[in-house]
Formats: structure tokens, C-alpha cells, sequence
């Protein structure tokens, strides 16, 4: 399997943490050098690994947030 490449543009804000540490967080991230999108996962402490999650255009997000 190919290596995932990731940047964090923006770290928007951390929704949960549990009890080892991982948090879910709202990010903003570039995922193999393709334009930033909405991204919600848990991450471990420094970011150093990742569960699985969801990715969100500009356009799904405002929708998401609509349906809220």
C-alpha cells in the first residue's frame, strides 16, 4: 500500500477525548498534495497515527452544517 501523504492546514477544534488520549478533531488537511478539505478523525497525540474518518468539500460542509 502506497505511503499516505497529509498536511494540517488548519486545526479547527478537538471534539472528544478518550481516556488514552486520541482525540477527534475538525481540521482542514491536504491530503497527497490535493487542496485542503473538512476532515473529523481521531488522531493520536502528536498526530503520529490516525482512525479511520470522514472528509468534507467546502460544499458538504455547509451542507452538514445546514442539517444541523
Amino acid at each position: 500500500m502506497a505511503d499516505i501523504k497529509f498536511d494540517i492546514v488548519e486545526e479547527i477544534g478537538v471534539l472528544s477525548e478518550n481516556a488514552k488520549g486520541w482525540r477527534k478533531e475538525l481540521n482542514k488537511i491536504s491530503w497527497n498534495g490535493a487542496a485542503p478539505k473538512y476532515d473529523i478523525r481521531d488522531w493520536a497525540p502528536e498526530h503520529e497515527k490516525m482512525g479511520k474518518g470522514v472528509t468534507l468539500t467546502e460544499e458538504e460542509a455547509a451542507k452538514l452544517k445546514k442539517l444541523l
